[in-house]
């Protein structure tokens, strides 16, 4: 069973912190903006504009610190991740989330955060939303539609979307809890405390900047631990910047991709506006969801 957290009212307080990479506060402004429009109090950390001087955005230790207390802290009510990058790896299992199932509350990111996700389903059984961060509410680096998924997804509404048809779709129905992320992140898990069990379940994913061959290596990896016998259904987000060896790779994504799951009978879809790019609507982790392939649309939508 899984518990989702409590949705969001006016005048509840949203944390934002950074686990992962170093981000300037000025990325995070309209975000901040934003959230106060929408009704809600924000509390900054330290992390963000902090003064490292490497890629992270604190030390080890500073990071543990500061998410640790706002997952505990139970006059939070949500906590937005201001980006990705790397680093999540590094101290997911130093967390401690005792007090945070006993309050549980919602954290939305994705990208590298896609391991914390993971990690809160297989240990915790408690939902969280894959979306965009802080710097994304910036709309040159993202559309209003998906801003504005976050704001659904927080105070309770069941996402609804609908994309174009794809002619490399495998078209059927499917239902199940959906799971997924960063295809990278996705296969650092397998054989962690944070692997993630995709049987019976909707699986999506997406990455940015890898090369065909990698992609390809990673679908494998995927298939040969099992996570792709058993799907209920596989959503293909948006792979953005994919890059090509200087002697071609021969496949396409998408071809590498039903490749890597030819012989398996669930529906596929491409092009699922979950990305790295402006188009990344926000999706709940660990709930119930009808995926619906049909040879005019797709149409992914909680139940």
């Amino acid at each position: 069973m899984i518990t989702t957290p409590p949705y969001l009212k006016k005048g509840n307080t949203i944390g934002i912190t950074c686990p992962s990479g170093y981000m300037p506060k000025a990325n995070a402004d309209k975000c901040i903006q934003t959230l106060q429009e929408w009704g809600y109090d924000v509390m900054v950390g330290k992390t963000l504009d902090s003064k490292s001087k490497n890629y992270f955005s604190a030390s080890d230790e500073d990071k543990i610190a500061e998410l640790q207390a706002m997952l505990d802290d139970v006059n939070i009510h949500a906590i937005l991740f201001g980006r990705g990058g790397y680093g999540m790896s590094r101290i997911i299992d130093k967390l401690n989330f005792k007090k945070f199932k006993k309050n549980p509350k919602w954290l939305l990111g994705f990208s590298d955060i896609t391991l914390l996700h993971s990690h809160l389903h297989t240990n915790c059984k408690i939902a969280s939303i894959h979306s965009s961060m802080a710097s994304a509410f910036n709309l040159k680096n993202n559309s209003p539609i998906c801003i504005e998924s976050i704001k659904n997804c927080i105070t309770g509404k069941k996402p609804k979307y609908t994309s174009e048809f794809y002619t490399k779709n495998k078209t059927g129905n499917a239902k199940g809890k959906l799971v997924g992320g960063n295809l990278v992140l996705l296969t650092t898990a397998i054989g962690t405390s944070s692997d993630v069990d995709t049987k019976n379940k909707i699986l999506f994913i997406e990455d940015i900047g890898e090369y065909l061959y990698s992609i390809d290596r990673m679908m494998y990896q995927l298939k040969r631990s099992g996570k792709l016998k058993n799907l209920a259904g596989l959503i293909v987000g948006q792979f953005t910047d994919i890059k090509d060896t200087d002697r071609p790779f021969g496949k396409s994504l998408e071809d590498l991709i039903l490749d890597a799951v030819k012989e398996y009978k669930y529906p596929v879809c491409f092009n699922f506006p979950i990305s790295h790019g402006k188009e990344n609507v926000a999706v709940k982790i660990g709930v119930d969801y009808e995926l619906k392939i049909t040879k005019s649309k797709t149409i992914l939508k909680e139940v």
